[in-house]
């Protein structure tokens, strides 16, 4: 009868911790580490405390599903509007991941100044892309 006991309870746990589970396709979806380019391109984007006040587009990057092209703001030497001006949105999947991940890929860059940001999961090319507009843009602040 013990065992009987303990073996339900085991299986309530297990069941109840598979519905706890976050999966990727959360809306709310935690972002990764940053990748080896981002990190690399830390030291330029940081100088970008130094650049021009204006507005800066950055190359539009394409990305496996379509371009990506991003806006900055530089006031006072630091990023104060950052905008995603061109987004993959060939299909409504690609417009609900990008109405998504540009959000939270805004506010990283409004946080770290810089293209130090995480990459959205769900939204890796997008993220991808939207890192190395980014840079475009901040390189542009400093000509």
């Amino acid at each position: 009868m013990r065992r009987i006991t303990i073996a339900i309870a085991a299986t309530i746990t297990v069941v109840v911790l598979l519905f706890s589970y976050r999966t990727s396709t959360n809306q709310g979806t935690a972002a990764v580490r940053p990748s080896r380019t981002q990190q690399s391109a830390q030291a330029q984007a940081q100088a970008a405390a130094g650049g021009t006040d204006g507005t800066f587009t950055g190359d539009a990057v394409d990305t496996r599903y379509g371009p990506v092209q991003v806006r900055i703001t530089l006031s006072g030497g630091k990023i104060t509007s950052a905008q995603a001006v061109r987004v993959p949105d060939e299909t409504s999947r690609d417009v609900r991941i990008n109405n998504a991940a540009v959000p939270i890929l805004v506010q990283e860059t409004l946080q770290a100044q810089s293209t130090q940001i995480d990459t959205v999961s769900g939204a890796t090319y997008t993220s991808e892309g939207y890192a190395q507009s980014l840079q475009s843009a901040i390189d542009a602040a400093h000509q």
